[in-house]
């Protein structure tokens, strides 16, 4: 290793060191200034960099043109330690951000995850206790819970990611009561775009065009009747809060209409803590866009460009592709524009979705604002290369548009990428969510290739959580060619 540092050559030498659990300190070089590994923390997997003197590998002799890289240089970092209130596959990518960040990640977890990977990729993990009969889901609500193990591990901020309390105004007000950074939209927003009837109201302040439906939330059946009364069928019902397909019915018979309300209300309440849910009409065979955006909070919104989401069953994503290539450029344009104007009104801070349904005739309509990472944000990072969840942490720790170097004009997609995921579901049984022990796992792997996910050989699949395990992502330089 050290004779690696004191290579003959021509460039400055980064040197990151994954320590596997043991102190950092132990792998650094005794050539390195003492100063600099004085401020070397003490946890595993860590950046280090070293400033090398460049020297000319053809005579010897030192030059002095090349510009070096201290520690100096580098972004600050945000946080010190960085808790991922979630679990499996999105836990491990929030720690995998914070680890290059160079911060500590905590990770959360309940008896039946103890052997995830999210509980052991982590510089430190807690258990969350549930009451006795209670849903492992439940551990992972527990807002209070969550709060005071962050508390007493000196967690700086918390990264919410997909589903849970990721869109929970109570949770991000929770965080910021306890001196808490909470790594997403503020409060405000959440209380604007969590709620999908007063995102609805947005839009159409903003200008934005929208499916005709309810303007409120609805929570009896009484209310659902006289609503669809006034606007007919088919109608879908979704819930009003959280997203991933969950509590959504299309109703397309009157007789439906009912029993699809309140299994739809059920499946929400149990999924998101809240019942509620709002109708809209049911547009036939659209293609589903949504436009990455994020916000500095100050009304400053930048656009990642779109994805296509079309491709569903049981109205959650299947496999997603960015950007949106065979969309025409006039109404691509349109799709930024409108998303920008929405959350540019709204002052949004972080990242966030703005999503659009495109009916046979290319007209967009708005459906929602996820204000939160999403499942799919990877083809959008593999055609940008701007690091979305890194890019959250570093909003959310102060950092300004021009600090991290986000420039509208210089953000454009290279080439296409696609994402599928992975699922354990029975095919047999209607693709219903299957549980058992995987006795044999491999990984693809190669060039344009991403792998996200938390599978291994001899992992226990619980019937408790999502059924995605894994998720991959392929890039090229066209759709055939990532296809």
């Amino acid at each position: 290793f050290e004779n690696m540092v004191h290579f003959r050559t021509a460039a400055v030498a980064a040197i990151a060191v994954v320590g596997m659990g043991m102190s950092s300190s132990a792998f650094v070089p005794s050539s390195l200034s003492p100063s600099l590994t004085k401020s070397m923390p003490s946890t595993s997997s860590r950046l280090m960099v070293a400033s090398v003197e460049s020297t000319d590998i053809s005579d010897g002799s030192a030059t002095t043109d090349i510009p070096k890289i201290t520690a100096e240089k580098l972004p600050q970092i945000p946080f010190k330690k960085i808790m991922a209130a979630n679990r499996a596959e999105i836990s491990v990518r929030i720690q995998r951000a914070v680890t290059e960040l160079n911060s500590g990640s905590v990770a959360i977890y309940v008896d039946e995850d103890r052997y995830g990977q999210h509980r052991w990729g982590a510089d430190e993990s807690f258990l969350l206790e549930k009451e006795s009969g209670a849903t492992p889901i439940s551990a992972y609500l527990d807002i209070d819970q969550i709060i005071k193990i962050a508390k007493e591990a000196d967690v700086e901020a918390i990264h919410p990611g997909y589903g849970f309390l990721s869109e929970s105004p109570q949770f991000a007000q929770a965080c910021v009561d306890a001196g808490i950074t909470f790594v997403g939209p503020t409060v405000e927003n959440l209380n604007t775009f969590s709620d999908k009837t007063s995102a609805r109201t947005a839009a159409i302040a903003a200008g934005v065009p929208v499916v005709p439906g309810s303007d409120d939330a609805l929570r009896t059946a009484a209310e659902v009747n006289d609503f669809v009364d006034e606007i007919g069928l088919p109608i879908i019902i979704k819930a009003s809060m959280g997203g991933g397909g969950k509590g959504m019915r299309v109703v397309r018979n009157r007789e439906d209409l009912i029993p699809f309300y309140e299994s739809a209300s059920s499946e929400a309440l149990a999924s998101f803590g809240d019942g509620s849910v709002f109708i809209e009409r049911f547009v036939d065979k659209p293609r589903h866009i949504e436009v990455q955006i994020i916000g500095d909070g100050e009304g400053n919104v930048i656009h990642l460009w779109e994805r296509d989401c079309s491709i569903q069953r049981r109205h959650q994503k299947v496999i997603e592709m960015a950007p949106a290539w065979s969309l025409p450029d006039d109404l691509r344009a349109e799709l930024h524009d409108y998303a920008v104007k929405l959350t540019s009104a709204a002052k949004y801070k972080n990242a966030g979705t703005v999503e659009f349904l495109i009916d046979s005739e290319n007209r967009p309509y708005f459906i929602e604002v996820n204000p939160r990472i999403q499942v799919e944000h990877t083809v959008t990072e593999e055609v940008t290369g701007i690091d979305v969840v890194q890019t959250q942490i570093r909003i959310a720790g102060g950092a300004s548009f021009e600090e991290i170097g986000l420039k509208q004009e210089n953000i454009k997609p290279r080439g296409v990428a696609i994402q599928c995921r992975v699922t354990t579901e029975n095919p047999e049984r209607d693709f219903a969510p299957d549980t058992g022990t995987i006795s044999l796992y491999r990984h693809s792997a190669g060039a344009g290739i991403r792998m996200d996910g938390v599978g291994y050989s001899g992992l226990a699949i619980t019937p408790y959580f999502d059924s995605m395990i894994v998720k991959y992502t392929a890039r090229g330089s066209s759709f055939a060619e990532t296809v």
